[in-house]
């Protein structure tokens, strides 16, 4: 049995927290030791009960330890935080996660099943700057007047960013700021993706009106020219660009999604773009559940802490189904090639930091190299769940019965 360095599972709700009950019990324990991961239980009953301690908990962990597996959470509407019977409304847990690991980078690109046709013919890879932009903006609805966006530097100097005169009776103003200083490891992070993954790397942007977005772009054109564009050339991976880095805007960047299905390329795009096109990516390849995601950010030591989790929700529908005792048919896809990127990541870095042994690293590959074959392979075979066989589909638990077998 192998055994696993430090890892951190973060358990979620509903359906995908059964699913992964029933992954780790005859998938993964039999096969690995994981008596060194970290579990933090973040449903909203338990962040409830501990007034959000165990959000700040997991964080911490997820600092130090770098690897992490999260499944699906709820942020509960306040309807449903009435119904749960929580003590007040509970926030998203992601913004708080990208803020405590250094979050430069949100990955989420296409997932493949061997045999099997989805969206794209070949690998898409996509990167969302995880910070700055509307998410963190803030707003209030005003009435006529004048608005005055004033900065103040560190040193007490003045200087007005803008100003506007308000004539509506109703307005919403809105202020937010786009941190620019990892823009060089968000570049560097998308560049050796599309570089390994071979394929042709767009950044994409609407810098034709917000003039703001012009410095993203330029610190990614130097960042290529000074680091990457002779290794891509080499490869022969811009001949479609004049064998320069491509500039896309996110408008282009929308149509050409649908119509370069053959795939082979990547986009790198800023926070709030990255949301709305990555959903698009998803549509176009079948679902949420075939893209894999992948928060990126900067230990202090300069490793790289990495979660991943499933690009799905909880699945409520299927949940309802399993409490009434109906049957299910869950793919678990998207979650299972999310804990095996931790699971790798676990062992690249406890061979780094000397946590385990170098042959540990290997025979973690190994095992989940193997799982993602036979995983795929049953999918392809037929004996896939209803998603993918809808005449013969298997339950959730005939899948991962089947998969369990052939592992065996």
């Amino acid at each position: 049995m192998i055994k696993a360095p430090e890892m951190i599972y973060i358990q979620g709700e509903e359906m995908t927290r059964v699913v992964m009950e029933m992954v780790l019990d005859k998938w993964i324990k039999p096969h690995i030791d994981i008596s060194k991961w970290q579990f933090f239980d973040l449903s909203c009953a338990n962040r409830d009960k501990t007034d959000d301690k165990v959000l700040a908990d997991s964080i911490a962990a997820g600092a130090k330890v770098g690897a992490i597996f999260k499944e699906p959470t709820i942020t509960p509407t306040g309807e449903q935080a009435k119904e749960m019977g929580l003590k007040k409304p509970l926030g998203s847990p992601n913004g708080k996660m990208r803020a405590g690991w250094n979050g430069y980078a949100i990955s989420r690109d296409t997932i493949h099943i061997p045999g099997i046709k989805l969206g794209y013919e070949n690998p898409v890879l996509m990167d969302r700057h995880a910070v700055g932009g509307e998410y963190g903006a803030g707003s209030k609805i005003v009435g006529k007047g004048k608005v005055v966006t004033r900065f103040i530097s560190e040193k007490g100097e003045e200087e007005i960013i803008d100003e506007r005169k308000l004539t509506d009776s109703v307005n919403a103003v809105v202020t937010y700021h786009n941190p620019y200083d990892n823009i060089a490891d968000f570049g560097h992070h998308f560049f050796s993706r599309c570089l390994e993954a071979n394929v042709t790397p767009y950044v994409v942007s609407k810098r034709t009106v917000f003039k703001w977005q012009e410095e993203y772009w330029q610190k990614m054109k130097g960042i290529f020219n000074a680091d990457f564009k002779d290794k891509f050339n080499a490869k022969k991976l811009l001949e479609n660009s004049g064998g320069e880095l491509r500039h896309i805007i996110s408008d282009d960047a929308a149509m050409k999604l649908v119509s370069w299905k053959v795939g082979r390329f990547g986009m790198a795009c800023l926070n709030y773009d990255g949301d709305w096109l990555s959903d698009e990516l998803a549509q176009i390849h079948k679902s949420p559940g075939f893209i894999s995601s992948v928060l990126v950010g900067k230990a202090a030591d300069g490793s790289k802490i990495m979660e991943f989790e499933a690009s799905h929700g909880t699945i409520a529908d299927q949940f309802a189904k399993h409490n009434k005792g109906e049957e299910t048919s869950v793919n678990p896809l998207g979650l299972v090639t999310a804990l095996i990127g931790a699971l790798n990541h676990s062992g690249i870095l406890g061979a780094e930091k000397a946590h385990c042994t170098i042959e540990t690293q290997r025979n973690i590959h190994k095992f989940t190299d193997k799982l993602y074959k036979e995983m795929t392979a049953a999918m392809a075979s037929g004996n896939g769940t209803r998603d993918l066989s809808p005449e013969k589909g298997l339950t959730t638990e005939g899948f991962i019965d089947f998969v369990a077998k052939k592992l065996a």
